[in-house]
């Protein structure tokens, strides 16, 4: 039986559908959408910043003494969002490209951190129409089903999410040269292009692994949570734990994250890279 959920959980919960309902509402008319463009491929909508204002609002009726850090508003609350103990980290429209081009897979995507490191997660499929949750401690869930990583032994059957890069290129060649030995070790790559969604595939065992560069904190603080309460182990490139700071993230099941986590070492590790 599911442990009684925290009232942060509920919160958060209120708030990621309520985003939603604003995403379901704009998805039928794509065509009147407003679409601006932060950076180059880097697109934002009317109903990202929507959506976002509705997930604040909720959570600063809650929880005022938090701070927030969201993609499109950036950091705001007591001091600014900084140095305070909670902060909520949202991506109220994780795979706006997608949504603008009815492709359907994208999510609402909700952490809250304690002194940097997430306790509370919800990742919100509207399409799918599902709920993924997660507490430190307490388990991941899918619609309040327990979810647990895959049971996957080796590499070699594992079927493994990423993200190409989009925005900046500096990294291309080692993340090509990534790409070619894991398109030959593994079962297959997928790229659905929702960070916080193949997170969460990850958690539920739908993908045995992941790996990508250049993450913002809102794309995983969610998703690796849920990883970890479902059994799976994240890391940076590094092998450590410092992957909200340096974007570079590798996750999956236990025994397959060994594999992946040394193929993406063998061509990262060169000479002068940080």
């Amino acid at each position: 039986m599911r442990p009684n959920l925290d009232p942060a959980i509920n919160i958060a919960v209120k708030a990621a559908r309520r985003a939603a309902s604003i995403i379901n509402q704009a998805a039928n008319q794509l065509d009147l959408l407003n679409v601006e463009s932060k950076a180059p491929n880097d697109f934002v909508t009317e109903v990202d910043r929507a959506a976002e204002a509705a997930i604040i609002d909720i959570l600063r009726e809650a929880f005022p003494e938090h701070g927030i850090l969201a993609e499109e508003s950036g950091r705001s609350g007591p001091e600014d969002g900084r140095g305070g103990e909670f902060v909520w980290i949202i991506d109220p429209l994780d795979g706006t490209t997608n949504f603008i081009h009815g492709f359907p897979q994208y999510a609402v995507s909700i952490a809250l951190a304690r002194k940097g490191v997430p306790e509370h997660a919800v990742i919100f499929d509207p399409v799918a129409n599902e709920l993924f949750t997660a507490s430190r401690g307490r388990g991941a869930y899918m619609n309040d089903r327990r979810i647990r990583v895959s049971r996957r032994l080796r590499l070699a059957d594992a079927l493994l999410g990423t993200g190409f890069p989009f925005r900046q290129f500096d990294h291309i060649d080692a993340y090509l040269a990534i790409f070619r030995e894991l398109t030959r070790k593994s079962a297959g790559m997928r790229r659905p292009g929702a960070a916080s969604l193949d997170l969460a595939y990850v958690a539920s065992g739908r993908l045995d692994g992941f790996w990508e560069i250049g993450l913002a904190p809102w794309d995983m603080a969610a998703g690796v949570l849920l990883i970890q309460e479902a059994g799976g182990f994240v890391a940076d490139f590094d092998g450590e734990g410092d992957f909200l700071k340096s974007g570079n993230l590798v996750a999956g099941a236990p025994k397959v994250f060994t594999e992946l986590l040394l193929a993406v070492q063998s061509h990262w590790a060169a000479p002068g890279r940080s």
